[in-house]
Order: structure tokens, then C-alpha cells, then sequence
């Protein structure tokens, strides 16, 4: 009897399924079928009644099949399931509430609670605080009398949109012509809105600004700034300096007193632009500017006028290399410092940094014999002389390997120590300095103030070469006895000299008398140093010394001033040449330096001449100039005439 049919669907990934009529053929590869064993690929049995490897036993109520291996696993798919629309739109709707309410909440915090602080730091990132211009201090002379000032102007400015538009062509017309501008430059200022300011020029006088102003043109303004002057043809630029374009002074006093005269710069706040323009803001005065104190120096202006003016004609006369000249008084109070060649600080553009120096702190040079006071001012406050003492002077004398000679062959002399220091003889004062010895000299030109700071303090000061007396060799004793071995500028020679006529006291120089701030109260400098180089009695003999100098017996008759006492030193240098480092082809130094009233000091000062060429003795090139700015000085100082005589004086041994 047949079996029932069975009805299930088969699967067709099964082997042996038939596919129905109409079916798609499986598209999954078959494979086969492990063989068992000592099985067959038809799965036939061998011997009857045995069981084959791997074959299923017959469930009840189901015929048996032929048995198969297993089918291979089916692959694994991903299955999306579409999730419920409503329950997303849920979701996605409280997503979108959290995110409004986080932004309404940060929007409430910033516009409620914290608006102004916003506010603020909103503001400052359109505004800006700018210094305000303030007045800065003038540099005078004793009486008051200007060097340096400040002087107010206009820096005018337009507003492009508040210019009325039936007024622009003459707002340009006018600004043109009263300030002397190019037409286009200041149409292209007029024109530049959405600007709110433009600068059209600076530097404008009060009056013409007022003038400007009269006219009632609309969209142009002006604000306060300042200006330095520096009045013609004081000779006083390379002592004064200048500033610079930002205000703040470069050379000079201007720049070593900057802090004092600049004073405190006013803040004020603008608001700045997208393009960066400065648009100033009414109420924005952050800080009153407070003007800087005016410095009062020792300086004649007169007297510092005439001192430059004979220095130059000199320089130029002689055709020197440069010069300069010092005018002091006793104490070290600087009545005028002149170099030349100088400058002009109305065009310091057309000048370079060696035209700024200032040479009487900044050049070096060897004294010569003018350093001479130094070495018998030793002797005689040591003891080893008197000014009467005499010495045999030869025309030459051989000292190791180097023969020294007197400027003059006037054979053997027998010179007193006045007569020595009278006729600048080189091989009297080596005798001189050898009874003093290298230790004692070296102790009197430090206490001088040869190689030191003057005290000045001026800028570009050089403190020149003063070598320590252990590295002296043979013959430099007598060279730096007689002015050659060290260097010195002309401030410490000046110095040296004021000493003398000091009564043997040096005190710092200075160029500062104080400073007056902006109610007038005058504030003195602070106490100078002063020390006791050599005694009064010295110091009186050193000058009848010098006062024969300017005698027809001495080397200096040029110097003598009718109606005065004259004391002073020739001094007569070579120059090394800078090309070469010797002193053949460098030149000379030509010098003058003292002081008058020699009996009652008044007036010091010294002159220096920079490798002259038509003459180069000391006496002959620098003593007329000597005798010229010190009879100006005397008389601007009002000193009176001297009434008593000089004494005579011994020169030589022979004389009574």
C-alpha cells in the first residue's frame, strides 16, 4: 500500500529535493557531501542489516529517508526592524525642546543677569587708551633764559560725515591754502567716509587754527599737542641734544635728563574703527597729563654764544681737524661747553651720531704741558721743591733709550722751579718729577681726576688712560711728567685747572643747577663731592707760577688780558694717527687752559684745538682764543680789574 503524500514543502536547499514546477533553482551553491568511510556517494549499503555510519534513526510515523549530511549553516544577515514613526518624532521633539531651552536660558543669563559685563567687554574691544601729549620741560640757561622748549600746536583733523555737503569744496579750498597742502591729498581726507577722522596736518600755530576756525566750517576739528624749539644759534646743541619724533629725548641732556623734563603723559580713551581709525570720544579724559619740570643749568647763554662762536672762527682759521672749549667757574659751575664742527637740531635729519657728540666729555687727547701743573704741584705739596729751587737744565737729556729736548735750544740753563713751569721746559720738569717718583704723581693726577669720571655725567663721557704706576716701564715717568703716555677729555683738564684757582679744593664740575617744577618752585641739584687735592699755600705759589707764563718771559704773552692778572699753561701734544698708531703724520694738539683773576679767581678756562694747521703751538693757536672768550666772560660777569701788580717772580738763578 502506498504511503500518504507528504504534503510539506520541501527544502529545496535540501540534496535530493526536487524542485516544483514553476520554482526558482536554489541560487546557493550545493557542496557535497563528506563521504563517510567505506561509504559511497550514493549512500548505498554494503552488507545487508548494516548500519551505516552516520545515519539518523526513523522517527515514528514518518518513513524513512535516505540519510544526508547536515546542510551548511545559513549565512547571517543583518534585520532592521522599522521601529514605531511616533515614538521617533516623540524623541526627536524632546531632543529640539532641551536644546531651545538651553539656548533661552544661556540668552536670559547674558541679556538679564550678566548684560553689563557683556556691555563692558563688548565696549572694550572698540575702544582704546591713548596717551595724551603733555608738556614737556624746558632746559634753560642760570637766568632762565631758553636752550630747549616746548611750544604748543594743532594737529587738525577732519570728520568726512559731519562736513556739510554745499561745504566741502571749500573746507578742501580753505585747508589747502592756509596750511599750505596739496589739494588732492586733502579732497582724498574730505572724501574718506565712512571715516570718522582724519589727520590733514600737524604742527599748526594756535593763531592760525583760530583763524581757521573763525569760519564756522563744519567737520573740521584740532587737538592739542606740542612741539620743541630750540632757539637759533645758541652753540649749545651738541651739550643740549634733541628728541625724537615720539617726544622722548635721544642726545644730550635732552635724552640723560628725559625723565625729568617729559613728565607724566594724560590717557584718554578713543574708539577705534573697523579700518582702525582713531575716533576721540567727548568725556574720555581717562588721566590729566602733568607737565615735566623745566632743568635750569649753570650755562651763560651769552656767554656759551660767544664761546662757540670764537671756537668756530679758530677751527675754521687754522683749519683744524675740531675743537672745544670749556668755561667754568672755580667751584666747577660750567658757564658754557662749545665743540665744533656741531649741528643744527632744526635738521638733525641731514647729520649723523658723530656730529651729536659732544667733544669736550667725548674726545681724548694727550694733554701735553699743560699738564705740568700736575707734576710740580706734586713736588711742591710733597716737599721735594720749592718754587725757588734750582735745577740745570740742558737743551736734551737721555733717559734709557729715549732722548727728551726742551722746544727751544737755549743750551744749559739753571732754571728755578718758577722759571721751569714759565718757559714749559720739558727736561726741567723730568728732573722735577724724578725727586717726586712714579708712585706720589700717579697719586696726584688721580686725585686731580685724571682717569675718572669727571662727574658730569654727561652722555658719551670717555675717562681717557691713566695706566696704573706698576706698569710703567723706563721712560714713562718722564713722558707722563711732561703730558704724553696717558690721555685725558677737556672737562678734566678744565677740572684740573679749577682746582688751582680753588685754592687746591676740586669740586665735581656740573652743567645742572636744578629744576623748577610747574608752579615755579626752583629745586637745587644735589651737594657735589669735593675733596682737598693740594694745600691753599700750593695751590697760590702754582699760580704766580702760571701767572709768568703770560709774562714776555713765558710761552703765552698772547693770553694776557689788559687790566687783569692772567694765569694759565700752554700745552703742545702729538697725535697719534688713528691709520698707522704712531705719532708720525697724527699731528698736534694744540691747548690753552686758566684762569683770571689770578690773584682772586673768577673765570677758568681751557681751550683745546684738534691738529691745527696753519699754527699748532699752544700759545699761538689756542692762546688767542684763550684771550678772547676769557675777556667776554670777565665782562659779562661784571668781575672788576685787578688793582694790585703781580709780584716778581725768579726765573732763573742768576736773576735777583
Amino acid at each position: 500500500m502506498s504511503s500518504s503524500r507528504d504534503r510539506r514543502p520541501r527544502d529545496p536547499r535540501r540534496p535530493g529535493a526536487t524542485s516544483r514546477s514553476g520554482s526558482r533553482p536554489s541560487k546557493r551553491p550545493q557542496r557535497e557531501p563528506r563521504r563517510p568511510e567505506g561509504g559511497t556517494r550514493s549512500g548505498g549499503t554494503g552488507r545487508p542489516g548494516a548500519a551505516r555510519p552516520g545515519a539518523r534513526d526513523v522517527r515514528r510515523g514518518r518513513s524513512a529517508r535516505a540519510s544526508a549530511p547536515p546542510p551548511p549553516p545559513p549565512l547571517l544577515r543583518r534585520t532592521f526592524r522599522r521601529g514605531d514613526p511616533k515614538k521617533r518624532l516623540k524623541i526627536t521633539g524632546v531632543l529640539i525642546v532641551v536644546i531651545m531651552l538651553l539656548f533661552a536660558g544661556r540668552l536670559t543669563q547674558i541679556q538679564g543677569f550678566e548684560a553689563e559685563e557683556y556691555a563692558a567687554a563688548a565696549s572694550e574691544l572698540r575702544l582704546q587708551t591713548i596717551d595724551v601729549p603733555t608738556l614737556r620741560g624746558q632746559i634753560t640757561d642760570a637766568d632762565g633764559n631758553p636752550f630747549a622748549l616746548s611750544v604748543e600746536v594743532r594737529t587738525v583733523f577732519v570728520d568726512p560725515e559731519e562736513i556739510e555737503e554745499d561745504e566741502r569744496d571749500e573746507v578742501v579750498s580753505e585747508l589747502t591754502e592756509r596750511f599750505d597742502l596739496e589739494a588732492e591729498e586733502v579732497a582724498a581726507k574730505v572724501d574718506a567716509a565712512p571715516s570718522r577722522y582724519q589727520v590733514v596736518t600737524d604742527g599748526v600755530r594756535p593763531d592760525d587754527w583760530y583763524e581757521f576756525r573763525d569760519l564756522g566750517l563744519s567737520g573740521v576739528g584740532a587737538e592739542v599737542d606740542y612741539e620743541r624749539v630750540y632757539p637759533d644759534e645758541t652753540g649749545a646743541a651738541d651739550l643740549v641734544g634733541f628728541v625724537g619724533a615720539e617726544g622722548h629725548g635721544l642726545e644730550g641732556l635732552e635724552g640723560y635728563l628725559d625723565e625729568t623734563l617729559a613728565g607724566e603723559a594724560g590717557k584718554r580713551q578713543v574708539e577705534v574703527a573697523n579700518d582702525g581709525t582713531q575716533i576721540p570720544m567727548a568725556g574720555g579724559l581717562v588721566r590729566e597729563p602733568e607737565p615735566g619740570q623745566d632743568v635750569r643749568l649753570t650755562l651763560d647763554r651769552d656767554i656759551q654764544w660767544h664761546t662757540a662762536q670764537t671756537l668756530a672762527e679758530q677751527v675754521d682759521a687754522l683749519d683744524a681737524e675740531g675743537g672745544s672749549a670749556i668755561v667754568s667757574r672755580p667751584d666747577g659751575e660750567v658757564l658754557a661747553m662749545a665743540d665744533y664742527p656741531t649741528y643744527s637740531q632744526d635738521d638733525v635729519g641731514e647729520t649723523t651720531a658723530e656730529d651729536w657728540s659732544n667733544g669736550a666729555v667725548s674726545e681724548t687727547f694727550e694733554p701735553g704741558s699743560t699738564n705740568k701743573v700736575i707734576t710740580v704741584g706734586s713736588a711742591l705739596e710733597e716737599g721735594a721743591t720749592t718754587p725757588e729751587s734750582v735745577f740745570t737744565v740742558p737743551y736734551s737729556l737721555q733717559y734709557y733709550d729715549q732722548t727728551f729736548r726742551n722746544a727751544e735750544n737755549d743750551g744749559t740753563q739753571r732754571l728755578t722751579v718758577n722759571g721751569i713751569m714759565a718757559q714749559s721746559s720739558n727736561v726741567g720738569t723730568i728732573k722735577v718729577a724724578d725727586e717726586v717718583g712714579a708712585q706720589n704723581l700717579h697719586t696726584y693726577m688721580d686725585a686731580f681726576g685724571l682717569g675718572q669720571p669727571t662727574g658730569l655725567d654727561l652722555p658719551g663721557e670717555e675717562t681717557g688712560v691713566l695706566t696704573d704706576p706698576d706698569d710703567w716701564w723706563g721712560t714713562q715717568l718722564p713722558s707722563v711728567s711732561i703730558g704724553h703716555g696717558l690721555s685725558v677729555n677737556a672737562a678734566q683738564m678744565a677740572s684740573v685747572y679749577a682746582t688751582i684757582a680753588n685754592g687746591g679744593e676740586r669740586v665735581d664740575p656740573t652743567v645742572v643747577a636744578g629744576t623748577v617744577d610747574p608752579d615755579g618752585e626752583f629745586t637745587a641739584a644735589e651737594e657735589r663731592e669735593s675733596s682737598r687735592v693740594v694745600s691753599e699755600d700750593t695751590a697760590e705759589q702754582l699760580s704766580l707760577m702760571l701767572e709768568a707764563v703770560t709774562t714776555d718771559e713765558g710761552t703765552a704773552p698772547q693770553a694776557r688780558i689788559d687790566g687783569y692778572r692772567v694765569a694759565g699753561k700752554t700745552g703742545t701734544a702729538n697725535r697719534i694717527d688713528p691709520e698707522t698708531g704712531t705719532y708720525d703724520d697724527g699731528g698736534y694738539t694744540a691747548t690753552f687752559a686758566g684762569f683770571a683773576p689770578a690773584d682772586d679767581p673768577e673765570i677758568v678756562v681751557q681751550v683745546v684745538l684738534h691738529n691745527p694747521q696753519s699754527a699748532y703751538y699752544g700759545g699761538e693757536a689756542a692762546g688767542p682764543v684763550f684771550n678772547d672768550i676769557m675777556s667776554f666772560a670777565l665782562k659779562s660777569e661784571r668781575v672788576p680789574p685787578t688793582e694790585e701788580e703781580p709780584p716778581n717772580i725768579r726765573l732763573q738763578e742768576d736773576e735777583s
